[in-house]
């Protein structure tokens, strides 16, 4: 369990801290906000024709660490390993962003790591797929990034040329304010710590409306953290790619 809760971890700890949609060995924290997921929501989803993909990322214990130095750029972004499949990359392409929502901030991180090994590819079609990796501020040059469709397309034809049906990366990606989003409009998430790399994720995707939102949360005793509340957040119309 995140060390933030303060104690040793118990049995029950060993089925409430983990997904029911958990398969692979390797995360070192479950994904919150997909904690709130019960088999039962997940056939309702289904029920109603809501589609639901998976990917897999292998949170590391940096996901932990508070942001303490004086400025955001000195805050070295842990790496974190990333599997998404063929399917996954196909579906995306057919919704648009409006209609597309993730469970977590980790899986909105994945996402749009997604789209900047697209660009990578795009640049590097012969890239080694065992050493692909997105940097901490690679979306923030001043250079044009390709559209969603480029880039994706670009992860489709890569994964054929190799005959592979997953795409495997590392990521650094931190999302900050300023950051432009591409892929994700919709954000399941809980309410996090201050001082964190996943507020800072929070305040990118809504804008300045986070402060209302956490005031509401306090104000209305709201859980924080993995065992809290969880939020359905919209992005702010400044932070579309």
């Amino acid at each position: 369990i995140p060390p933030y809760l303060k104690r040793d971890s118990n049995d029950q700890d060993k089925t409430r801290y983990q997904t029911v949609y958990a398969h692979f060995n390797g995360s070192v924290a479950a994904p919150t906000a997909g904690l709130h997921f019960t088999p039962q929501v997940i056939r309702k989803l289904s029920e109603k024709n809501i589609r639901i993909d998976s990917v897999t990322l292998h949170v590391g214990s940096g996901t932990f660490v508070p942001v303490k130095s004086e400025t955001i750029g000195e805050h070295p972004m842990h790496a974190e390993y990333v599997i998404i499949n063929r399917s996954v990359v196909s579906d995306i392409l057919k919704v648009t962003r409006e209609n597309l929502t993730v469970v977590g901030t980790t899986s909105l991180r994945s996402l749009e790591s997604l789209f900047w090994i697209g660009q990578k590819l795009l640049d590097n079609p012969d890239s080694d797929p065992n050493s692909l990796t997105v940097d901490q501020w690679q979306p923030y040059g001043t250079r044009k990034a390709p559209d969603v469709k480029e880039s994706l397309s670009a992860i489709l034809r890569f994964l054929e040329k190799n005959q592979l049906d997953q795409i495997q990366f590392h990521t650094r990606l931190i999302i900050v304010p300023g950051y432009s989003f591409k892929l994700v409009s919709r954000l399941i998430t809980n309410f996090h710590q201050p001082s964190s790399t996943l507020l800072l994720l929070v305040s990118a995707f809504v804008g300045e409306r986070w402060k209302e939102i956490y005031q509401y949360a306090l104000d209305h005793d709201f859980r924080f953290l993995s065992y809290g509340d969880s939020s359905l957040l919209e992005i702010s119309t400044l932070n579309h790619g």
